[in-house]
């Protein structure tokens, strides 16, 4: 596996459970039932538009859970270099960008220890939705040209889907830290969202740091197992399984 992670990662911590829940209240009530099987966590939009997102964030960091702040802020350079430097004083350790050049680089001007993903694109877009919004490329060449805007700008990383994480790797090599989404444990079914997914194993193997996991777990019969099985898997894949 020529592009499995050799960052210090731990490895409990390389899975993080997307938070895609409609209030605080459900999502520390589903922290406190996975327990141990779960580390970090991907707190966004959802949770962003009910009442206590900060406080849901404080509780985390309290737990000794790790956060990602996935709110992809796309705004004036200013303005998101105050957001990012706003959030850097919560105890997040990752939070996401849109935007171009200018964007990414004031994002890091004021970050501190907050480590700033760029977003590449969407992992629920295929190569008909590029069209419909006006990209006159296709997914692999626009994941590969922002990624290599993000390193240029000084940002610590993307999200990127498992399938271009290994071009990433192989144009650009290790320094981007890649932060993959829409991981299925089995094949689609047909009302995902999710169009351009992998596996756990296919992930790691091809480049991923860390993976986001949301329904795959929120909608097993037993979520901690489901959590549990996954970090088997990488304790196992990074054992040199």
């Amino acid at each position: 596996m020529p592009y499995l992670s050799s960052k210090p990662i731990p490895v409990s911590d390389r899975l993080i459970v997307a938070l895609d829940l409609p209030d605080p209240g459900h999502a520390q009530a589903f922290v406190s039932r996975l327990g141990d099987a779960a580390t970090f966590y991907k707190i966004g939009l959802e949770l962003f538009m009910s009442p206590g997102y900060f406080k849901l964030l404080d509780w985390l960091v309290a737990q000794d859970k790790k956060v990602f702040v996935d709110l992809k802020c796309f705004d004036v350079p200013e303005t998101v270099r105050s957001a990012i430097r706003a959030l850097s004083q919560t105890g997040a350790t990752l939070a996401t960008i849109h935007g171009n050049q200018s964007i990414m680089e004031a994002a890091v001007q004021d970050k501190g220890t907050l480590k700033v993903l760029a977003v590449t694109a969407l992992t629920s877009l295929d190569q008909g939705d590029l069209r419909d919004l006006g990209f006159q490329c296709d997914v692999p060449q626009l994941v590969l040209s922002r990624a290599r805007r993000a390193l240029e700008a000084g940002v610590d990383g993307i999200v990127s889907s498992g399938l271009e994480a290994p071009m990433i790797r192989e144009q650009l090599g290790p320094r981007l830290l890649v932060v993959t989404p829409g991981i299925r444990p089995v094949e689609n079914k047909p009302a995902d969202d999710q169009k351009r997914t992998v596996d756990v194993r296919q992930a790691f193997s091809n480049g991923a740091d860390y993976i986001v996991v949301g329904r795959p777990i929120r909608q097993a019969p037993d979520p901690r197992e489901a959590a549990l099985a996954i970090q088997h898997t990488m304790a196992d894949l990074f054992a040199g399984g």
